[in-house]
């Protein structure tokens, strides 16, 4: 007997439509967002920053909201570490932090055997700090999407397994159908699209191998900051009778916060979670709303 991805559904007989938050913990601000999307709106999953300066502050509210799925946001770039840089001291700054590149993390943990056994032990590290909060593993993914490196993934896969978490994304299937909803900045979509179409079909492979369990097609790469309204509903409305999980980056508006000039379509993204015809479209769609949970595989002989 194999293993494959069957039709998930929902205990309304639906397809499973996973809303998730991603930077869950960067700040209160972001913590906020979130909260409010989950509480009032659409979104039904996040992802937590365990070394970011609110990852206490996320830790409570998800306790407080339970309700609220929450997975392992892995992030290797692009933010803090979780050791300090006399540990890491060929991945990170005097400050403790990673590279801004992705491009320049992939190829230094490519390529570097110093950079993978720090990589290594930072990993563990995050994957440590998500299980003392006493929060279950929901799934895990990655800041920018780091954690589908080839060098990452199979580490990646290691540590699920050792701490009995079966659900990770894979961001693939997306383009097709972002680029006939919104062909803005298309070149820069056209390159990150089939990158990740093709890391997607490596990955899919190693968790079905290890009976992991993603979701179908993941949507928001190609539309980062920009998941506003208009665009979901079209979405929704075209997708694949698949699960499916969109991800955005929802943020209450405060202007004393960093993350408001870092992430500017984030009060947009939120007002689109918040939106009563978005939840209405979902209704009408034949998706239900639903976490990684909601996934499932079934055996084929």
């Amino acid at each position: 007997m194999t293993n494959t991805f069957e039709s998930a559904r929902t205990p309304d007989n639906k397809v499973p439509l996973i809303v998730n938050g991603d930077d869950f913990g960067y700040s209160k601000a972001v913590n906020e967002g979130i909260i409010r999307a989950h509480r009032e709106g659409i979104l039904t999953s996040t992802s937590l920053m365990v070394n970011e300066e609110a990852a206490e502050d996320a830790v409570r509210l998800a306790f407080e909201n339970r309700g609220l799925a929450v997975g392992l946001h892995l992030v290797l770039v692009l933010g803090r570490a979780g050791l300090p840089h006399s540990e890491l001291p060929t991945i990170t700054d005097q400050r403790g932090r990673f590279t801004d590149s992705s491009f320049k993390a992939g190829v230094q943990y490519y390529f570097s055997k110093t950079a993978r056994a720090e990589l290594r032990r930072e990993m563990r590290i995050q994957f440590d700090r998500f299980a003392s909060t006493g929060l279950p593993f929901s799934h895990v993914d990655g800041h920018t999407h780091l954690h589908m490196h080839p060098v990452i993934f199979d580490e990646l896969i290691r540590l699920c397994e050792e701490y009995g978490v079966r659900r990770v994304r894979v961001v693939k299937g997306e383009m097709k159908l972002s680029l006939k909803l919104d062909r803005k900045n298309l070149g820069i979509k056209l390159v990150w699209g089939t990158v990740f179409n093709l890391l997607g079909r490596w990955c899919e492979k190693k968790l079905e191998r290890r009976e992991f369990l993603r979701a179908s097609r993941v949507y928001g790469l190609l539309q980062s900051g920009d998941m506003n309204e208009n665009y979901l509903l079209r979405l929704i409305d075209q997708m694949d009778h698949e699960s499916t999980e969109i991800y955005a980056h929802p943020l209450a508006l405060d202007a004393q916060s960093d993350s408001i000039r870092e992430n500017p379509g984030g009060p947009i993204e939120l007002q689109a979670m918040l939106s009563d015809r978005i939840r209405l479209a979902i209704d009408n769609s034949g998706f239900s709303l639903a976490t990684y949970d909601n996934l499932s595989m079934k055996e084929k002989a």
